[in-house]
């Protein structure tokens, strides 16, 4: 064991600093526009599914937490969207009446012909039966975009809907499709277009996002000139994937509600927000983004105060700690390799504390992503595996800096051949956990980069799930560690996939999209050991 320089301790004093100026800077309290209005939200979107429940698996809230969550948005909202008629165990109009709120009855249109007609029976049962809680009927949210039912029988389902109840008709999609089936507007009292410039073909950055919204609300209430414009559904995921320069996040998700209410107020518009709570079960078909449109998260907390500034991550403070302490931790299996003299371990230091400061990073990123067991079993293991390779790295340095004898390298032929192994839980030799653990995460890059590319929309990029992998490469670099030669198919396979595919997201995503850019420069760098060997193979083949 290498015995602590005097000085060591001052030296981690200025790197913990450094790290909690890290976590500090991007979440300090920030201006997210204008405190809202006193009184009422106009509307919200409904969806009372807790974090365990889904209607992909028919698990439906009770009729109690329904009448919970009523209970909640009645001090908050004026009004609530429904988008179906039939949907688990409690007649939403009869709470909503208990608890004096207004409600936007949804009806549900699919390509289901005889579903969607026991949905508009029962919707039309609803609002005549509670006429003064349902102000308007909602039938069909976002059938033209989803290509579920034709023109025509829209237009059908609307004037039937119509004939039978006293409430406004409408039907809600984005605005869009309202320009591209203009004549669907003779069949609706109220045009009702969705605004989401996160989620549109060409998306909008949030200090653009409310003046497009204005923009377009205008263009469409020229468009359909004497019939009334709402706002059906518009907000801002607090997390998730970037979508050009459109970034989810909590104080752009705040910015974003309190500017939009504000002009909303300012200019009479009509309009719903989406929406009251966040939907876990739509991480299924969107990703984390989809589970993240709430004002009050899952478990009925609010996202953020009405007025004030707003800190994005309020628990950075715990990231921030959590790094340190485990920069310490790295840095004391570092420090039991003997004759580390006092530049090596300073040199030691700053690694086991980069170290130690993205693998706390990488938790705090990770653990709001779980939102089912599998996820929770991978997670486990990605940092299970990070941690690992972050004190393999951390003893390695040690053992280079110190002038002793480290472990060969190892080929992606080996580490294929001591997965196999495993799989047959065949433990392998000991000097085999630290190449071959980073060849597989070379190859899980290569995977999930390749998702990236061809089915992008609704997936994240995963700098968490390698940001140990990523400096542990570039402290190999730093220390002359990264291997030559010996090279093979394996290499060429990984590390050639996962650079063409990271470098074809990048163009994909465009220029604006720092966050695609950032998980390609990430891929970049994994991918350069498994090249490198291949390359400098080739080139000792060739007698160069």
């Amino acid at each position: 064991m290498s015995r602590p320089t005097p000085w060591l301790l001052p030296l981690l004093a200025v790197l913990s600093a450094l790290l909690v100026l890290l976590w500090w800077v991007p979440n300090r309290p920030r201006d997210a526009g204008p405190d809202l209005p006193d009184g009422k939200l106009n509307s919200v979107s409904f969806a009372p599914y807790r974090a365990d429940q889904s209607p992909f698996d028919g698990t439906f809230p009770t009729a109690a937490q329904v009448d919970a969550d009523m209970a909640l948005l009645a001090g908050h909202v004026r009004a609530i969207r429904s988008y179906a008629a039939i949907e688990g165990a409690y007649d939403v109009a009869a709470l909503a009446q208990k608890h004096g709120l207004k409600l936007w009855q949804g009806i549900w249109l699919g390509s289901d012909r005889a579903q969607n007609r026991r949905e508009i029976a029962r919707a039309i049962a609803s609002a005549n039966r509670y006429p003064d809680t349902v102000e308007r009927v909602i039938v069909g949210n976002e059938v033209l975009l989803r290509r579920d039912l034709p023109p025509a029988e829209l237009m059908a389902a609307l004037d039937a809907v119509r004939a039978a109840v006293r409430q406004p008709v409408t039907y809600a999609d984005v605005w869009e499709f309202w320009e591209q089936f203009p004549e669907v507007a003779a069949h609706v009292d109220i045009v009702t277009i969705h605004l989401l410039p996160y989620w549109e073909d060409h998306p909008t950055a949030i200090d653009r996002a409310i003046a497009h919204v204005d923009a377009t609300y205008r263009h469409m209430a020229a468009l359909f000139p004497g019939k009334p414009i709402s706002v059906g559904e518009t907000g801002w995921p607090s997390r998730g994937r970037w979508r050009a320069d459109a970034a989810p996040g909590l104080v752009n998700q705040t910015s974003f509600v309190r500017r939009f209410v504000a002009l909303a107020h300012q200019e009479g518009f009509d309009y719903n927000l989406i929406e009251a709570f966040d939907q876990v079960w739509k991480q299924r078909a969107e990703g984390a983004v989809g589970a993240n449109w709430g004002l009050w998260t899952a478990d009925r907390q609010p996202k953020f105060a009405a007025a004030g500034k707003v800190v994005e991550n309020p628990h950075w403070r715990l990231g921030a700690a959590g790094g340190c302490v485990l920069g310490l931790v790295l840095l004391a299996a570092g420090l039991a390799t003997p004759g580390l003299r006092a530049p090596a371990q300073a040199t030691l230091a700053v690694l086991a504390m980069a170290l130690g400061g993205v693998l706390g990073w990488a938790v705090m990123a990770t653990l709001p992503d779980i939102y089912d067991a599998y996820q929770g079993v991978a997670a486990a293991g990605n940092l299970a595996g990070q941690a690992l390779l972050a004190v393999l790295m951390t003893r390695r340095a040690a053992g280079l800096l110190a002038g002793n004898a480290v472990p060969p390298p190892r080929t992606g032929a080996d580490a294929t051949d001591a997965v196999r192994g495993l799989l047959r839980l065949s433990l392998p030799r000991r000097d085999w956990l630290f190449d071959d653990l980073g060849f597989v995460f070379v190859w899980t890059a290569a995977v999930l980069q390749l998702l990236l590319l061809f089915d992008p929309r609704y997936r994240d990029f995963p700098i968490p799930t390698f940001a140990v992998p990523v400096v542990a490469v570039l402290a190999r670099a730093l220390l002359r560690d990264l291997p030559r030669g010996g090279g093979g198919r394996e290499e060429l396979w990984a590390g050639g996939v996962l650079a063409l595919a990271a470098i074809g997201t990048a163009v994909n995503e465009g220029p604006r999209n720092l966050q695609a850019l950032a998980w390609t420069a990430c891929a970049l760098v994994l991918a350069a050991p498994p090249l490198l060997r291949c390359f400098t193979s080739a080139a000792m083949k060739n007698g160069r």
